[in-house]
Order: C-alpha cells, then structure tokens, then sequence
C-alpha cells in the first residue's frame, strides 16, 4: 500500500487546532513563529510541547536561549498569525510585547494566554521536532480564540442549547 499524503493532510486539516505565537530572544531581540501545533502534556509536574517544523529558521534561533514562551492568539490576532507565519523577517516590528518573569521570552500584548518554558526534552518527530517545555510561569487574557482548520484560519461559534443536544 502506498501511503497517502494528501489523503493524510486533507484528514488532519479537519482537526481545528488554537493558534499560537512561539517566542523567544536571541541576542538581545525577539524571535518567533506561529504554531497550531502545541499541547498540554502534563499538569504534575507542569508539561506542555510544541512541535515546530525541521524548515523553521525561527525555532532554531530560539532553541538556543533554552526558553520559549507560547503566546496563544485571540480572534482579533489573525494579522499577528498570517504575519508570524511567514519566513523571515522583523516579525516583532510595531507589536507590542513584555519580557515573561521566568525566561524573558516575548509575552504578546493582548494574547489570550501566554505560558513560559524552559526547553526540557527534544525528540525527533520526523518531518518536525517535538519540545517538550517546563512550564516556569503564566498568565491569562480575555476574549475569543483564533482557530485554524482546513488550512485558513477560523473563529469560534457558540453552539445553542438545541445544538448542543444533537
């Protein structure tokens, strides 16, 4: 049998994921990336990972100061996200940001909740890497999220009593 990528990506794109900005500072400047693919790993202790791709030129930059901080994107962020998402460039020109407690990694101004790391594990995962983050701090905002699905980006509609029923 011959395995299906399109097959395989069409199947994935239908699992809506949050959007985030994975930040960190190299040299003094901030560095970053968006990533849809994050995840709580563990609440005792702390985990959480994202998995950039073995292509990001962000990632690299950002691994070497140990730290990272996942910033996940409100509704109103779809600019910050299409942004972040391209290659190369001065991403953090006119955004707003503060350095987190723990690492002083980028905190984004007005994300809907930020979580600094310190790097902790790295597997390889294939086509992308998968890091594991310590959790040193966090934080909450307020607001609505900013989905992916389907390749593009989305945004949430509450379901109705009726529809949360079916």
């Amino acid at each position: 049998m011959v395995f299906d990528i399109a097959g395989f990506k069409d199947a994935m794109s239908r699992f809506t994921t949050g959007v985030t900005i994975v930040s960190g500072i190299e040299e003094g400047e901030p560095v970053g990336f968006t990533c849809q693919s994050f995840v709580s790993l563990s609440i005792d202790p702390p985990f959480v990972a994202v998995a950039p791709a073995r292509t990001s030129t962000s990632w690299p930059r950002i691994a070497r100061a140990g730290s990272f901080c996942v910033n996940v994107l409100g509704r109103h962020q779809v600019d910050l996200g299409r942004a972040f998402a391209a290659s190369g460039g001065r991403k953090f020109e006119g955004v707003e940001w503060h350095p987190s407690p723990g690492s002083g990694s980028p905190v984004i101004e007005g994300c809907l909740a930020w979580v600094d790391c310190a790097v902790e594990l790295v597997h390889d995962a294939g086509d992308h890497e998968l890091i594991m983050g310590r959790v040193l701090d966090l934080g909450s905002g307020e607001g609505s999220p900013l989905l992916f699905f389907r390749s593009g980006f989305a945004a949430l509609a509450p379901l109705g009593r009726d529809e949360e029923r079916e």
